[in-house]
């Protein structure tokens, strides 16, 4: 999640119907005091820790960067449907359960335009679905809960109501967000913004502050948009999304004046691709939109999506203002043109980098002597070895560490000079251990407490 919205990777192609003012029906709505109400939608929830590699920084290999977000389950097999900019980039996916219970994922299929993946965990039980509600009975005013991974703390609650429907954050041409005042925050990307019936009407995906933090104005992806899209991510490996092959704008007063028009309403073509369907079926710049099929689209964002929805080879009647006489159009939708290939490319995960294991593991070591005290500012009586620098291109290049750290303890034993940090780390190659422990004062922390980490001592 992002907190700045230009930052934020968001729904590109979204596919739901215009968003009606119809009522919820009242008996589905419950009070938030209901007991069981989080408990059923909790086991669905989970928490998600997305390992790519990070920024280099002065030349030195870039280290593993974990993205934290959120999740929720969509199907019994293990399909989980979450935020595209939660698991770009990763290699590595690990989702964490309401009851702490941990598993490996893999990407089913993504798309960074959509910003909405789908991953999967393999599991010896079939897990517990969402849900789902209708997000275009949504009314200003509903309650909801917004749930997730909230600052990487692991999975929250947070109440509020719908503030605004249909919103644009100028992001995409297609924006159709829920607003709500529910606290969303980093980590949220990715969870289920829930009806106080226990049904997912969104997934939160983005919030605007001048900090970092929320204030009140998040957004979330509509049920609509999510289940059209998870589907087709399933079914095809990528949206496949429908497409006319034209561009169109608002009907301004001015421009109603100017056709002869009695007030504005429409949307006027401004380009058509030669050999697109609109082109072929006849349509001109200058027609003004009227209709799409059943769908009166009130603005250029709704007509995008009815066509995005739309199944590829359907003829839609389209009624267009042409010289100021209505006439209906057949235009027959075809498939966005970019090929499945380069699509289906969002949809494959990071390879793991590729980092050498030298005997030494790239350690630049020292005894602590009076210069080293004096050169990293470290205690008059400070023990075990410092870390004087990192080989670039090493494994243990990724591990955190830098200059000034030291080494308290390999293993079970502590260290005094490099040649016994050396020792331990020859022996545990020996007895074919892939790492070894290593008990580390990080300077960089500044803290007192000294912590362990595993450093490959083997290639994997």
């Amino acid at each position: 999640m992002k907190a700045h919205i230009r930052s934020v990777p968001v729904l590109a192609i979204a596919v739901a119907t215009a968003l009606g003012c119809q009522p919820a029906a009242a008996e589905q709505m419950m009070n938030y005091s209901e007991p069981d109400l989080i408990g059923r939608v909790l086991p669905s929830v989970v928490a998600i820790a997305a390992t790519g590699a990070g920024s280099a920084q002065d030349g030195a290999v870039a280290g593993p960067h974990t993205e934290r977000g959120s999740g929720f389950v969509i199907d019994p097999s293990g399909l989980i449907a979450t935020n595209n900019h939660v698991i770009a980039g990763a290699y590595q996916l690990q989702v964490t359960f309401s009851d702490g219970q941990t598993a490996p994922a893999r990407l089913v299929a993504t798309s960074s335009v959509i910003d909405i993946a789908v991953i999967k965990v393999d599991t010896h039980h079939a897990l517990v679905p969402v849900r789902w509600g209708d997000s275009t009975r949504l009314q200003i005013g509903d309650p909801v809960i917004a749930i997730g991974n909230a600052l990487g703390l692991g999975t929250a609650v947070s109440a509020g109501v719908v503030s605004a429907l249909d919103k644009d954050i100028d992001d995409s041409p297609y924006d159709d967000y829920i607003q709500t005042d529910a606290s969303i925050n980093h980590g949220n990307s990715g969870g289920p913004l829930v009806n106080v019936a226990g049904e997912v009407i969104g997934m939160d995906t983005a919030l605007i502050s001048p900090t970092t933090g929320s204030v009140g104005i998040g957004f979330a992806q509509p049920s609509a948009n999510v289940i059209f899209v998870t589907g087709r991510l399933i079914r095809d490996g990528w949206v496949r999304p429908g497409w006319v092959g034209g561009t169109v704008e608002n009907v301004t007063p001015d421009l109603a004046d100017a056709l002869g028009m009695p007030s504005p309403q429409g949307l006027i073509i401004t380009s058509l691709k030669d050999g697109g369907p609109a082109a072929s079926a006849g349509l001109q710049v200058g027609d003004v939109v009227l209709r799409f099929g059943d769908h009166t689209p009130v603005n250029s964002r709704q007509l995008r999506r009815l066509i995005a929805e739309t199944t590829v080879g359907q003829t839609v009647p389209v009624a267009v203002l042409h010289d100021g006489q209505e006439r209906i159009v057949p235009v027959t939708v075809k498939v966005w043109p970019e090929t499945a290939a380069e699509i289906k490319a969002d949809s494959t995960m990071a390879a793991a980098p590729k980092l050498a294991v030298p005997a030494n593991l790239g350690l630049s070591l020292s005894a602590i002597t009076a210069e080293v005290r004096a050169k990293y500012g470290l205690d008059v009586a400070q023990g075990g070895v410092a870390i004087n620098g990192i080989a670039a291109g090493t494994e243990a290049s990724t591990r955190g560490l830098s200059a000034g750290d030291v080494i308290l303890r390999i293993q079970d034993g502590p260290v005094q000079t490099p040649e016994q940090v050396q020792a331990a780390i020859d022996a545990a190659r020996a007895q074919h251990r892939s790492y070894v422990a290593a008990l580390v004062l990080r300077k960089a922390l500044d803290s007192p407490t000294p912590v362990w980490i595993g450093l490959r001592v083997s290639q994997p």
